[in-house]
């Protein structure tokens, strides 16, 4: 019954518009006041310790990178250098759209930190090249939630945390599903720019090609800093988000000339927007955890599960179209850290590798991202292009079904995750 209330309130304070950190912690608050012994001081450590984490520690380092990138120039110069040699082709630009965002993807960890620096640049060159504005919106909406699956990931970070799983086997599980995903909106760019003819930019010359491309080389280098460090065991995922802001400030201040003192101020208080919305949730997030534990949450669904004899593609089944329904309401960072704790043990019980499910549910935060009314991603588009919410939806819908027949084969084809952690992190 406590579960219910708990629940109850949650759905309540979310349709009144209270922000989702401050619905879960005044929900829990509230159940645990009524029914158990009641200690503030025990609920605010509570709070602070599941922020008391190093892992934790990437996620402001890697959003104040992708923040630096976008307006230090690095982003600019990634995305002049692809068009120069494939812009000309037939979805020459919208090859470079994604191929961007997933390059950008392996610096940022942020869906729509993604989203919204490629876009701000290729939106109008995809309108310029005779895209419909609906479709180019749409795949703008649809390539940046790569940001969360090609690794660093946020998500990835946060299940990593909450499920004692390694970060760096996570982060690799992640690259193979984040090349095919990246190749299936490729494939189906290409196949519906040459449809209709659309997409051809501007021919560079090969004098211009290598002087762009010579220019991107500085930028080009920061995902392999990140992920070459982190996969050498030379740094934690921790230390190389630091080293990544640190290499773009000199990149951005010594070589390309384009961050200057009036840019700290908005660069700090876009970092620390996003950085204080996902730590207040994960703060909020660990009293919800502990309530549902306490009350052996956790072991009684389990138990149901195992008493059902649920086998794990019924589950997989279930928990998709679960995640489907609360990504159209919450955002991935909530979504994971209200699920995770309850799916662990079922998780165990079922012999499901947590790696492959970290990865599974991944690819569900990326339809977070572009399913209505909240997705992240829709509204950064819109905000772009000064176009309805409803106009972003109707052109991301193809992709979404996209994503789904995608996601499907991951939860089919477990290697696809568990290749190269299981081949080159024994």
């Amino acid at each position: 019954m406590t579960v219910v209330l708990l629940f109850g309130l949650f759905i309540a304070f979310f349709l009144l518009n209270i922000p989702i950190a401050i619905s879960l912690a005044i929900s829990t608050i509230v159940v645990i006041a009524t029914t158990e012994n009641f200690n503030m001081i025990m609920l605010t450590q509570r709070m602070f310790a599941g922020l008391n984490s190093a892992p934790l520690m990437a996620i402001p380092g890697f959003v104040l990178a992708g923040v630096l990138m976008a307006r230090g120039g690095v982003s600019k110069y990634l995305i002049e250098s692809l068009r120069s040699w494939i812009g000309h082709l037939p979805g020459g630009l919208s090859v470079v759209t994604i191929l961007s965002c997933m390059i950008f993807a392996a610096i940022s960890g942020s869906s729509p930190a993604t989203a919204a620096a490629i876009g701000a640049i290729m939106l109008p060159a995809l309108i310029e090249g005779g895209y419909p504005k609906r479709y180019a919106m749409g795949l703008i909406a649809a390539a940046g939630t790569l940001g969360i699956l090609i690794p660093p990931s946020i998500p990835l970070i946060i299940f990593g945390v909450t499920s004692d799983v390694s970060i760096g086997k996570l982060f690799m599980a992640g690259i193979l599903p984040g090349l095919f995903l990246g190749g299936v909106l490729l494939i189906s760019a290409i196949i519906y720019a040459k449809k209709n003819n659309y997409g051809r930019g501007k021919k560079y010359t090969m004098s211009e090609r290598w002087q762009a491309s010579l220019k991107a080389i500085p930028g080009a280098f920061l995902p392999v800093l990140i992920l070459g460090s982190i996969y050498t065991g030379v740094c934690t995922p921790t230390e190389s988000a630091v080293i990544a802001v640190f290499y773009t400030i000199v990149v951005s201040i010594l070589i390309y000339k384009e961050l200057h003192w009036k840019d700290i101020r908005p660069i700090l208080v876009d970092t620390i927007n996003t950085t204080s919305m996902i730590f207040l949730i994960i703060s909020a997030a660990m009293l919800f955890a502990l309530f549902l534990t306490n009350n052996q949450v956790p072991n009684h669904v389990a138990g149901w599960i195992s008493d059902s004899n649920l086998n794990k593609w019924a589950f997989f089944a279930v928990v998709n179209i679960m995640f489907f329904i609360m990504g159209t309401f919450l955002e991935a960072v909530s979504i994971i850290l209200i699920t995770l704790p309850i799916l662990l043990p079922i998780i165990r019980h079922l012999g499901i590798d947590p790696i492959h499910f970290a990865i599974v549910m991944t690819v569900n935060m990326e339809l977070a991202m572009i399913t209505p009314p909240v997705g992240l991603n829709l509204f950064v588009v819109s905000s772009m292009a000064k176009e309805p919410l409803g106009e972003v939806v109707r052109g991301v819908l193809p992709f979404i079904v996209l994503m789904i027949a995608t996601l499907i084969l991951f939860v089919i084809w477990p290697d696809i995750s568990l290749y190269l952690p299981n081949t080159l992190m024994k």
